[in-house]
Protein backbone atom coordinates (compact mmCIF):
# COMPACT_ATOMS: atom_id res chain seq x y z
CA UNK A 1 0.00 0.00 0.00
CA UNK A 2 2.80 2.38 0.95
CA UNK A 3 4.84 1.64 -2.19
CA UNK A 4 1.83 2.24 -4.45
CA UNK A 5 1.08 5.52 -2.72
CA UNK A 6 4.71 6.54 -3.15
CA UNK A 7 4.63 5.81 -6.84
CA UNK A 8 1.45 7.75 -7.39
CA UNK A 9 2.39 10.81 -5.38
CA UNK A 10 6.06 10.84 -4.50
CA UNK A 11 7.58 9.44 -7.65
CA UNK A 12 6.07 12.32 -9.49
CA UNK A 13 7.50 14.62 -6.83
CA UNK A 14 5.26 17.31 -7.46
CA UNK A 15 3.82 15.72 -10.24
CA UNK A 16 1.07 16.97 -12.03
CA UNK A 17 -1.53 19.24 -13.10
CA UNK A 18 -3.11 21.19 -15.79
CA UNK A 19 -1.51 24.45 -16.49
CA UNK A 20 -0.73 27.86 -17.61
CA UNK A 21 0.10 31.57 -18.86
CA UNK A 22 -0.77 35.22 -19.19
CA UNK A 23 -0.11 38.73 -20.41
CA UNK A 24 0.78 41.78 -18.36
CA UNK A 25 -2.11 42.77 -16.08
CA UNK A 26 -2.37 44.34 -12.64
CA UNK A 27 -0.85 42.08 -10.00
CA UNK A 28 -3.17 42.88 -7.08
CA UNK A 29 -5.86 40.21 -6.74
CA UNK A 30 -9.45 41.31 -6.19
CA UNK A 31 -10.97 39.50 -3.21
CA UNK A 32 -14.43 40.91 -3.98
CA UNK A 33 -17.13 38.91 -5.72
CA UNK A 34 -16.75 38.56 -9.48
CA UNK A 35 -19.45 36.51 -11.24
CA UNK A 36 -17.01 35.56 -14.01
CA UNK A 37 -15.28 33.27 -11.50
CA UNK A 38 -18.34 31.86 -9.75
CA UNK A 39 -17.88 28.40 -11.25
CA UNK A 40 -14.23 28.35 -10.14
CA UNK A 41 -15.21 29.40 -6.61
CA UNK A 42 -17.70 26.53 -6.51
CA UNK A 43 -14.88 24.14 -7.35
CA UNK A 44 -12.77 25.57 -4.54
CA UNK A 45 -15.66 25.05 -2.12
CA UNK A 46 -16.17 21.53 -3.48
CA UNK A 47 -12.49 20.64 -2.97
CA UNK A 48 -12.90 21.34 0.75
CA UNK A 49 -16.45 20.10 1.32
CA UNK A 50 -16.39 16.97 -0.85
CA UNK A 51 -12.71 16.12 -1.43
CA UNK A 52 -11.49 16.86 2.09
CA UNK A 53 -8.82 19.48 1.38
CA UNK A 54 -7.87 21.52 4.48
CA UNK A 55 -7.68 24.68 2.40
CA UNK A 56 -7.38 25.77 -1.22
CA UNK A 57 -6.57 29.07 -2.92
CA UNK A 58 -6.69 30.25 -6.52
CA UNK A 59 -5.29 33.27 -8.31
CA UNK A 60 -6.43 34.28 -11.80
CA UNK A 61 -4.85 36.78 -14.22
CA UNK A 62 -6.61 37.75 -17.40
CA UNK A 63 -7.46 40.78 -19.48
CA UNK A 64 -9.78 42.05 -16.74
CA UNK A 65 -7.08 42.10 -14.05
CA UNK A 66 -6.45 39.72 -11.16
CA UNK A 67 -8.83 37.75 -8.94
CA UNK A 68 -8.30 35.69 -5.79
CA UNK A 69 -10.53 33.05 -4.24
CA UNK A 70 -10.19 30.52 -1.44
CA UNK A 71 -12.01 27.95 0.65
CA UNK A 72 -11.16 26.14 3.85
CA UNK A 73 -8.34 27.25 6.12
CA UNK A 74 -4.63 28.00 6.08
CA UNK A 75 -4.22 26.75 9.66
CA UNK A 76 -6.33 23.98 11.18
CA UNK A 77 -5.66 25.21 14.72
CA UNK A 78 -6.39 28.92 14.32
CA UNK A 79 -8.91 28.59 11.50
CA UNK A 80 -7.30 31.45 9.59
CA UNK A 81 -8.38 31.73 5.98
CA UNK A 82 -5.93 31.49 3.11
CA UNK A 83 -4.62 34.79 1.72
CA UNK A 84 -3.21 35.98 -1.63
CA UNK A 85 0.19 36.66 -0.01
CA UNK A 86 0.56 33.18 1.50
CA UNK A 87 3.70 31.35 0.39
CA UNK A 88 3.66 27.60 -0.31
CA UNK A 89 5.98 24.90 -1.63
CA UNK A 90 5.46 24.57 -5.40
CA UNK A 91 7.11 21.17 -5.91
CA UNK A 92 7.76 20.29 -9.52
CA UNK A 93 6.76 23.67 -10.86
CA UNK A 94 10.41 24.32 -10.01
CA UNK A 95 11.16 22.34 -13.18
CA UNK A 96 9.81 25.12 -15.39
CA UNK A 97 12.26 27.59 -13.83
CA UNK A 98 15.12 25.11 -14.33
CA UNK A 99 14.20 24.49 -17.95
CA UNK A 100 13.94 28.23 -18.61
CA UNK A 101 17.51 28.81 -17.41
CA UNK A 102 18.81 25.92 -19.54
CA UNK A 103 17.05 27.33 -22.61
CA UNK A 104 18.47 30.78 -21.92
CA UNK A 105 21.95 29.24 -21.87
CA UNK A 106 21.15 27.54 -25.18
CA UNK A 107 20.10 30.89 -26.62
CA UNK A 108 23.44 32.33 -25.46
CA UNK A 109 25.23 29.47 -27.30
CA UNK A 110 26.80 28.33 -24.05
CA UNK A 111 25.35 24.86 -24.47
CA UNK A 112 23.29 22.94 -27.03
CA UNK A 113 20.17 20.92 -26.29
CA UNK A 114 21.82 18.16 -28.31
CA UNK A 115 24.86 18.08 -26.01
CA UNK A 116 25.24 14.84 -24.11
CA UNK A 117 25.05 14.67 -20.35
CA UNK A 118 28.52 13.11 -20.46
CA UNK A 119 29.94 16.26 -22.07
CA UNK A 120 29.05 18.41 -19.09
CA UNK A 121 29.01 15.86 -16.27
CA UNK A 122 31.65 13.28 -17.27
CA UNK A 123 31.39 9.94 -15.56
CA UNK A 124 28.35 10.85 -13.48
CA UNK A 125 25.61 8.95 -15.33
CA UNK A 126 27.22 5.56 -15.83
CA UNK A 127 26.51 2.02 -14.65
CA UNK A 128 23.56 -0.38 -14.40
CA UNK A 129 22.71 0.31 -18.04
CA UNK A 130 22.91 4.11 -17.80
CA UNK A 131 25.15 5.89 -20.31
CA UNK A 132 25.32 9.67 -20.11
CA UNK A 133 27.04 9.75 -23.49
CA UNK A 134 23.79 8.64 -25.16
CA UNK A 135 21.49 11.05 -23.30
CA UNK A 136 20.97 14.63 -24.48
CA UNK A 137 19.97 17.70 -22.50
CA UNK A 138 16.74 17.84 -24.51
CA UNK A 139 15.92 14.32 -23.35
CA UNK A 140 16.45 15.40 -19.75
CA UNK A 141 14.05 18.30 -20.13
CA UNK A 142 11.25 16.36 -21.88
CA UNK A 143 11.62 13.17 -19.78
CA UNK A 144 12.66 10.88 -22.62
CA UNK A 145 16.08 10.06 -21.14
CA UNK A 146 15.04 6.82 -19.47
CA UNK A 147 17.11 7.65 -16.38
CA UNK A 148 15.72 6.04 -13.24
CA UNK A 149 13.60 8.32 -11.08
CA UNK A 150 15.47 8.56 -7.78
CA UNK A 151 12.29 9.19 -5.75
CA UNK A 152 11.15 5.68 -6.75
CA UNK A 153 14.23 4.11 -5.15
CA UNK A 154 12.93 1.77 -2.41
CA UNK A 155 15.31 2.94 0.30
CA UNK A 156 14.86 6.65 -0.37
CA UNK A 157 11.10 6.39 -0.78
CA UNK A 158 10.86 4.56 2.55
CA UNK A 159 12.29 7.70 4.16
CA UNK A 160 10.03 10.08 2.25
CA UNK A 161 6.70 8.49 3.12
CA UNK A 162 4.99 6.79 6.01
CA UNK A 163 5.84 7.33 9.65
CA UNK A 164 9.56 7.11 8.89
CA UNK A 165 9.34 10.49 7.15
CA UNK A 166 8.84 12.09 10.56
CA UNK A 167 12.27 10.75 11.56
CA UNK A 168 13.94 11.78 8.29
CA UNK A 169 12.12 15.03 7.45
CA UNK A 170 15.24 17.12 8.11
CA UNK A 171 17.70 14.86 6.29
CA UNK A 172 19.72 16.71 3.67
CA UNK A 173 20.91 15.46 0.29
CA UNK A 174 23.35 16.76 -2.29
CA UNK A 175 22.56 16.60 -6.02
CA UNK A 176 25.40 14.10 -6.43
CA UNK A 177 23.83 11.82 -3.83
CA UNK A 178 20.47 11.92 -5.60
CA UNK A 179 22.05 11.00 -8.93
CA UNK A 180 24.03 8.23 -7.26
CA UNK A 181 20.76 6.81 -5.89
CA UNK A 182 19.25 6.93 -9.38
CA UNK A 183 22.06 5.20 -11.27
CA UNK A 184 22.25 2.45 -8.65
CA UNK A 185 19.01 1.31 -10.31
CA UNK A 186 18.54 0.22 -13.96
CA UNK A 187 17.10 2.72 -16.45
CA UNK A 188 13.43 2.69 -17.32
CA UNK A 189 14.15 2.47 -21.06
CA UNK A 190 16.82 3.33 -23.63
CA UNK A 191 17.32 7.06 -24.26
CA UNK A 192 14.61 8.37 -26.59
CA UNK A 193 12.74 5.05 -26.72
CA UNK A 194 9.78 6.11 -24.56
CA UNK A 195 8.58 8.69 -22.05
CA UNK A 196 8.79 8.52 -18.27
CA UNK A 197 8.66 11.25 -15.62
CA UNK A 198 11.94 11.27 -13.72
CA UNK A 199 13.02 13.85 -11.16
CA UNK A 200 16.61 12.76 -11.82
CA UNK A 201 16.43 14.54 -15.18
CA UNK A 202 16.07 17.91 -13.50
CA UNK A 203 18.69 17.30 -10.83
CA UNK A 204 21.09 16.74 -13.73
CA UNK A 205 19.79 19.85 -15.52
CA UNK A 206 20.52 21.89 -12.39
CA UNK A 207 24.02 20.45 -12.20
CA UNK A 208 24.62 21.32 -15.86
CA UNK A 209 23.55 24.91 -15.18
CA UNK A 210 26.20 25.08 -12.47
CA UNK A 211 28.87 23.51 -14.64
CA UNK A 212 28.20 25.86 -17.57
CA UNK A 213 27.93 29.08 -15.57
CA UNK A 214 30.33 28.44 -12.71
CA UNK A 215 27.64 29.72 -10.33
CA UNK A 216 25.08 27.97 -8.16
CA UNK A 217 21.74 26.89 -9.54
CA UNK A 218 19.97 29.18 -7.06
CA UNK A 219 22.12 32.15 -8.06
CA UNK A 220 21.27 31.67 -11.73
CA UNK A 221 17.52 31.37 -11.11
CA UNK A 222 17.66 34.49 -8.96
CA UNK A 223 19.75 36.45 -11.45
CA UNK A 224 17.86 35.45 -14.56
CA UNK A 225 14.24 35.09 -13.42
CA UNK A 226 13.34 36.02 -9.84
CA UNK A 227 14.97 39.46 -9.61
CA UNK A 228 14.21 40.69 -13.17
CA UNK A 229 10.53 39.77 -12.80
CA UNK A 230 10.22 41.16 -9.29
CA UNK A 231 9.10 37.85 -7.80
CA UNK A 232 9.56 39.14 -4.27
CA UNK A 233 7.73 36.24 -2.63
CA UNK A 234 9.62 33.51 -4.50
CA UNK A 235 12.85 31.86 -3.37
CA UNK A 236 14.90 28.68 -3.36
CA UNK A 237 15.22 27.55 0.26
CA UNK A 238 18.29 25.32 -0.03
CA UNK A 239 18.69 23.54 3.30
CA UNK A 240 16.37 25.93 5.18
CA UNK A 241 13.47 23.74 6.43
CA UNK A 242 11.09 26.65 7.04
CA UNK A 243 8.65 28.51 4.81
CA UNK A 244 9.03 32.25 5.25
CA UNK A 245 6.02 34.21 6.44
CA UNK A 246 3.42 35.04 5.38
CA UNK A 247 2.40 31.42 4.88
CA UNK A 248 -0.16 28.90 5.99
CA UNK A 249 0.53 25.40 7.25
CA UNK A 250 1.20 22.31 5.12
CA UNK A 251 -0.57 19.07 6.08
CA UNK A 252 0.20 15.49 5.09
CA UNK A 253 -1.04 11.93 5.58
CA UNK A 254 2.51 10.90 4.64
CA UNK A 255 1.26 9.39 1.37
CA UNK A 256 -0.53 6.55 3.14
CA UNK A 257 -3.69 5.39 1.36
CA UNK A 258 -5.71 4.63 4.47
CA UNK A 259 -8.50 7.26 4.51
CA UNK A 260 -8.24 7.36 8.31
CA UNK A 261 -4.48 7.99 8.29
CA UNK A 262 -3.38 10.65 10.77
CA UNK A 263 -2.84 14.17 9.49
CA UNK A 264 0.56 15.70 10.29
CA UNK A 265 1.81 19.28 10.11
CA UNK A 266 4.78 19.08 7.73
CA UNK A 267 5.33 22.81 7.19
CA UNK A 268 8.93 22.38 8.29
CA UNK A 269 11.00 19.88 6.31
CA UNK A 270 14.21 19.70 4.30
CA UNK A 271 13.47 20.25 0.60
CA UNK A 272 17.00 19.27 -0.48
CA UNK A 273 15.71 15.98 -1.86
CA UNK A 274 13.86 18.05 -4.48
CA UNK A 275 16.50 20.68 -5.38
CA UNK A 276 16.25 21.75 -9.06
CA UNK A 277 13.38 19.29 -9.54
CA UNK A 278 11.12 20.58 -6.77
CA UNK A 279 12.45 22.78 -3.94
CA UNK A 280 11.00 26.20 -4.75
CA UNK A 281 8.63 28.28 -2.61
CA UNK A 282 6.33 30.92 -4.13
CA UNK A 283 2.84 32.45 -4.20
CA UNK A 284 -0.04 32.30 -6.64
CA UNK A 285 0.63 35.88 -7.75
CA UNK A 286 4.33 35.28 -8.36
CA UNK A 287 3.70 32.07 -10.30
CA UNK A 288 1.18 33.88 -12.48
CA UNK A 289 3.70 36.65 -13.09
CA UNK A 290 6.41 34.13 -14.03
CA UNK A 291 4.23 32.18 -16.44
CA UNK A 292 2.91 35.43 -17.90
CA UNK A 293 6.46 36.47 -18.76
CA UNK A 294 7.41 33.01 -20.02
CA UNK A 295 4.33 32.50 -22.21
CA UNK A 296 4.46 36.08 -23.39
CA UNK A 297 7.97 35.67 -24.79
CA UNK A 298 9.79 37.89 -22.28
CA UNK A 299 12.17 35.20 -20.96
CA UNK A 300 13.10 33.26 -24.10
CA UNK A 301 13.83 34.15 -27.73
CA UNK A 302 11.32 32.72 -30.26
CA UNK A 303 13.53 29.75 -31.22
CA UNK A 304 13.90 28.58 -27.64
CA UNK A 305 10.23 29.28 -26.96
CA UNK A 306 9.31 26.94 -29.79
CA UNK A 307 11.60 24.28 -28.34
CA UNK A 308 10.01 24.63 -24.90
CA UNK A 309 6.45 24.27 -26.20
CA UNK A 310 7.12 21.37 -28.56
CA UNK A 311 5.49 18.56 -26.62
CA UNK A 312 5.93 14.81 -26.80
CA UNK A 313 3.15 12.39 -25.84
CA UNK A 314 3.20 11.32 -22.21
CA UNK A 315 2.68 7.75 -21.09
CA UNK A 316 0.63 6.67 -18.07
CA UNK A 317 0.58 10.23 -16.83
CA UNK A 318 -2.06 12.96 -16.91
CA UNK A 319 -4.79 12.10 -19.45
CA UNK A 320 -4.71 14.05 -22.72
CA UNK A 321 -1.32 15.61 -21.99
CA UNK A 322 1.98 16.25 -23.72
CA UNK A 323 5.28 17.32 -22.16
CA UNK A 324 7.55 19.96 -23.65
CA UNK A 325 10.77 21.22 -22.06
CA UNK A 326 9.69 21.87 -18.49
CA UNK A 327 6.08 22.60 -19.42
CA UNK A 328 3.02 20.41 -19.72
CA UNK A 329 -0.07 20.70 -21.90
CA UNK A 330 -3.46 19.25 -21.09
CA UNK A 331 -6.52 19.09 -23.30
CA UNK A 332 -9.55 19.86 -21.16
CA UNK A 333 -12.92 18.10 -21.63
CA UNK A 334 -14.28 21.10 -23.60
CA UNK A 335 -11.42 20.85 -26.11
CA UNK A 336 -9.40 23.83 -24.82
CA UNK A 337 -5.69 23.12 -24.34
CA UNK A 338 -3.85 24.75 -21.44
CA UNK A 339 -0.14 24.83 -20.69
CA UNK A 340 1.91 25.10 -17.51
CA UNK A 341 3.09 22.77 -14.75
CA UNK A 342 2.09 21.34 -11.39
CA UNK A 343 3.77 20.06 -8.30
CA UNK A 344 3.34 17.63 -5.42
CA UNK A 345 5.44 17.74 -2.28
CA UNK A 346 4.71 17.01 1.38
CA UNK A 347 1.83 19.20 2.50
CA UNK A 348 1.33 21.01 -0.80
CA UNK A 349 -0.35 20.35 -4.16
CA UNK A 350 -0.14 23.15 -6.71
CA UNK A 351 -0.50 23.82 -10.40
CA UNK A 352 -0.52 26.67 -12.89
CA UNK A 353 -2.49 26.47 -16.11
CA UNK A 354 -3.25 28.90 -18.88
CA UNK A 355 -3.64 29.74 -22.53
CA UNK A 356 -0.59 29.28 -24.71
CA UNK A 357 0.30 32.91 -25.32
CA UNK A 358 -0.52 34.35 -21.93
CA UNK A 359 -3.98 35.81 -22.13
CA UNK A 360 -5.49 33.89 -19.21
CA UNK A 361 -3.76 32.23 -16.26
CA UNK A 362 -4.81 30.20 -13.21
CA UNK A 363 -2.70 29.11 -10.23
CA UNK A 364 -4.15 26.89 -7.50
CA UNK A 365 -2.67 25.46 -4.29
CA UNK A 366 -4.00 22.96 -1.76
CA UNK A 367 -2.33 22.70 1.66
CA UNK A 368 -3.02 18.97 2.05
CA UNK A 369 -1.34 16.27 -0.06
CA UNK A 370 -3.88 13.41 0.13
CA UNK A 371 -6.66 14.65 -2.14
CA UNK A 372 -7.11 13.94 -5.86
CA UNK A 373 -4.82 16.54 -7.40
CA UNK A 374 -5.47 15.63 -11.02
CA UNK A 375 -9.22 15.49 -10.59
CA UNK A 376 -9.43 18.79 -8.70
CA UNK A 377 -7.01 20.55 -11.04
CA UNK A 378 -8.94 19.39 -14.09
CA UNK A 379 -12.25 20.52 -12.59
CA UNK A 380 -10.81 23.90 -11.59
CA UNK A 381 -9.24 24.49 -15.00
CA UNK A 382 -12.46 23.38 -16.72
CA UNK A 383 -14.47 25.81 -14.58
CA UNK A 384 -12.15 28.69 -15.43
CA UNK A 385 -11.32 28.03 -19.09
CA UNK A 386 -14.52 26.26 -20.19
CA UNK A 387 -17.30 28.27 -18.50
CA UNK A 388 -20.08 26.49 -20.38
CA UNK A 389 -18.89 22.98 -19.52
CA UNK A 390 -20.27 21.14 -16.49
CA UNK A 391 -17.48 19.90 -14.22
CA UNK A 392 -19.77 17.11 -13.05
CA UNK A 393 -18.68 15.29 -16.21
CA UNK A 394 -15.01 15.53 -15.28
CA UNK A 395 -13.97 12.06 -14.10
CA UNK A 396 -11.77 11.24 -11.17
CA UNK A 397 -8.71 11.09 -13.43
CA UNK A 398 -6.20 9.75 -10.93
CA UNK A 399 -8.02 6.42 -10.59
CA UNK A 400 -7.22 5.66 -14.24
CA UNK A 401 -3.67 6.94 -14.09
CA UNK A 402 -1.40 3.88 -14.10
CA UNK A 403 1.72 4.55 -11.99
CA UNK A 404 3.65 1.46 -13.05
CA UNK A 405 6.11 3.08 -15.52
CA UNK A 406 6.94 5.77 -12.97
CA UNK A 407 8.13 3.15 -10.48
CA UNK A 408 10.89 1.72 -12.67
Amino acid sequence: MLRRALVVLLAVLVSVAAVFAVGTVPATARPSHDPRHDSLQRELDRAVADDGAPGILAGVRDGHGAWFGSAGVADLESGRKRRPVDRFRVGSTTKTFTATVVLQLAAEKRLSLDDSVEKWLPGLVQGNGHDGGKITIRQLLNHTSGIFNYTADPELSSRLAGESFLEHRFDTYTPEQLVEIAVANPPAFAPGASWGYSNTNYILAGMIIEKVTGRSYAAEVNRRIIRPLGLIHTYLPGDDPTVRRPRGRGYSKLFLTDPDAKIHDVTKMSPTWGWAAGEMISTAGDLNRFFAALMGGRLLPPAQGREMFTGVPTKDFIPDSTYGLGVLSQRLPCGVTVWGHGGTIHGSLSWTSGTRHGGHLLTVNINGDWVDQVGISTRAATAEFCPNTSTDKVTNEITTWSPAPLSL
